[in-house]
């Protein structure tokens, strides 16, 4: 038989709970990372490049691509041309 206050005891109960919100930690990190790409980063700019390269990604599809792709769409796995979206087609 153990004793309980043997080296195998479970001590679990006499431990302090240590718990840390980091969530304005957070949200200060991604304002300073923000802040720091501001001089060279536009964030419009950078969604309309997004949008016209997914267009151009997906465009001139022959048949056989383009019903895989409405497959994919409707799937779920590719996003559909919902807002924010140019038209593959």
């Amino acid at each position: 038989m153990t004793c309980p206050s043997g080296p195998r005891a479970d001590r679990t109960a006499e431990l302090t709970p240590f718990t840390i919100d980091l969530t304005s930690e957070e949200a200060r990190r991604r304002a300073e990372a923000v802040a720091a790409l501001r001089p060279i980063w536009g964030p419009v700019a950078a969604l309309r490049s997004e949008n016209e390269a997914y267009a151009l990604l997906y465009s001139g599809l022959d048949a056989e691509q383009q019903r895989t792709y409405d497959r994919l769409v409707a799937a779920g796995v590719l996003p559909d041309e919902g807002p924010g979206r140019a038209a593959a087609h």
